[in-house]
């Protein structure tokens, strides 16, 4: 009986140790999500892309092109990527002693801005006013949404995500170091950009 006793206490005080290593273990995991999730803010990569901008317009009369018209500027848009640290899961934070795995949620385009104050027209080649013919404020317009379109269509391609996921795993790495991982795995959820899409009118314009 006080062998039976012994090994019942020996069980009960290895039970006790896993459940309080296991408590640990999730006391830990707690710490790094939240740790995780309050860093979205820095966890942002800002891109500058410059743009040329060209249209023409052609002033045909009975069918017959007359003369064309044709306007040429410069512009930049302003990019910010980012991941939504928000959305990570329990099962995407595995935590093996002192190894520890992450499964990033994929890199997005959290702001696009194409400022109307960094347009500048180049008047040297610019030839917006010709006669019966004329290049108004409004072509202008549908100029710069064609080419604000194009650099959205363009993003995917400009590696941004490669930059922004290694800026990432670099803020990571130091985060985790607070923690005392030996071993710091980062993965991302895809190698693909989301890119929120706008949509514009049809115009015959054509830059």
């Amino acid at each position: 009986m006080e062998s039976l006793k012994s090994k019942l206490t020996h069980m009960a005080f290895l039970f006790g140790i896993l459940i309080l290593i296991s408590s640990c273990k999730e006391e830990k995991r707690g710490l790094v999500i939240g740790k995780i999730q309050q860093a979205s803010d820095l966890v942002v990569t800002e891109f500058v892309v410059d743009k040329v901008v060209f249209g023409k317009k052609e002033k045909n009369i009975f069918f017959v092109p007359v003369n064309e018209a044709s306007f040429l500027a410069y512009s930049r848009a302003k990019i910010k990527t980012g991941i939504n640290l928000e959305r990570i899961k329990e099962e995407d934070i595995l935590i093996e002693g002192n190894k520890i795995t992450l499964s990033l949620p994929t890199i997005e385009v959290i702001n696009f801005s194409y400022p109307p104050e960094d347009f500048i027209e180049d008047s040297l080649v610019s030839n917006p006013k010709r006669f019966l013919n004329s290049i108004n404020l409004e072509d202008q317009e549908t100029f710069f949404r064609l080419a604000e379109m194009d650099i959205r269509d363009q993003l995917p391609y400009m590696g941004l995500v490669e930059t922004s996921q290694n800026h990432t795993r670099k803020l990571m790495h130091t985060l985790l170091k607070n923690f005392d991982f030996e071993e710091n795995f980062i993965h991302f959820k895809s190698d693909s950009l989301k890119v929120r899409q706008i949509q514009i009118s049809d115009n015959t314009i054509n830059p």
